[in-house]
């Protein structure tokens, strides 16, 4: 009699054959004891993906979707196909240390109220990232806008949507997970439902858990679980796209949950960010006599994000927020 599935994880792919292999490497019986199914949904990837899995992991169920239709539709489509008590929704540039998920399971296992845990995450640098943040508010927007968590780094005053190092080292429940990885409890996911489709990519992990929250679902970080996350395997074909991306993203958020005067004041907290660090990264320019690449490109980044707020991304007096 075959065993039932316990753990099916789910991996979203889109043109990053070489970290997506790595990833499908790790997955054996050394990072989850419990029985497991293996998932993956490209989207329509050009990159010889698909032909890797069918060859190198047969065991693997592939679903080829003939365009890419973004990383929350994606995974919805790839959860509809999944039979386990747990979903782990995996990047694919993510590699699973061993007993990761063995360890989120377990833990999900023993607090019940629990709908979703994110295991510590490890650079590709062997650096610890940023696994859990806050939820973004008005307050914390403008101390990243201004740069106050870069002077006061040691400030939970002052040290913007991310928690301080110390959030990052214990077992706690957090308002935001990292997307890149999580564990959810199918109980929870029937109660919570999918993942938002309208965000297509980014801003997703901030929607999901807050309705996981919202819908009194604890949403737990879980350290002694780990992975590494390379980071940036299909942004890297289009850096500069995928920043503006991820800035719509978060005006869509800002939009969904919050009011009009809310999302008002992001917007002008959103310009003053990116005019502050063209006028930064300028002088950084002016006085490395223009070799400092690195901020030449942060200055067209912002440029970009304030061209695309100005004229394409219809300018918060109207359909602004749910509420009045």
């Amino acid at each position: 009699m075959e065993n039932k599935i316990v753990v099916s994880v789910v991996i979203v792919n889109w043109n990053a054959k070489r970290y997506l292999e790595e990833c499908l490497s790790s997955l054996t019986q050394e990072v989850c004891a419990f029985p497991m199914e293996i998932i993956v949904v490209d989207n329509a990837s050009t990159d010889g993906s698909p032909g890797m899995i069918v060859e190198k992991f047969p065991h693997v169920k592939l679903i080829n979707n003939k365009e890419n239709l973004g990383f929350a539709r994606a995974n919805n489509i790839g959860i509809k196909q999944a039979s386990g008590n747990y979903l782990a929704l995996v990047n694919s540039d993510v590699h699973v240390l061993k007993d990761c998920i063995t360890k989120l399971v377990e833990f999900c296992e023993k607090n019940t109220e629990v709908g979703m845990v994110g295991p510590r995450i490890i650079g590709g640098d062997e650096k610890q990232q940023i696994s859990c943040r806050r939820e973004p508010s008005i307050w914390n927007t403008l101390c990243r806008a201004i740069a106050l968590d870069a002077v006061f780094p040691r400030s939970r005053l002052f040290n913007g949507n991310y928690s301080g190092r110390s959030d990052q080292d214990s077992t706690h429940s957090v308002d935001i997970l990292s997307g890149c990885f999580w564990l959810i409890n199918r109980r929870a996911l029937e109660v919570v439902g999918g993942l938002d489709e309208s965000f297509f990519i980014y801003g997703e992990d901030m929607d999901w858990c807050k309705r996981f929250r919202d819908a009194n679902w604890d949403v737990v970080f879980v350290p002694h679980a780990q992975a590494i996350h390379y980071g940036g395997a299909s942004s890297a074909n289009s850096p500069i796209r995928f920043f503006v991306e991820k800035q719509k993203a978060d005006i869509q958020y800002w939009r969904k949950h919050h009011s009009r005067i809310a999302v008002f004041i992001y917007f002008a907290i959103t310009f003053l960010h990116h005019g502050l660090r063209i006028i930064g990264y300028s002088l950084r320019v002016c006085v490395t006599l223009g070799r400092d690449q690195a901020a030449s490109y942060k200055i067209r980044r912002s440029i970009t994000c304030i061209h695309w707020l100005y004229t394409g991304g219809d300018m918060p007096f109207e359909s602004m927020g749910r509420n009045a």
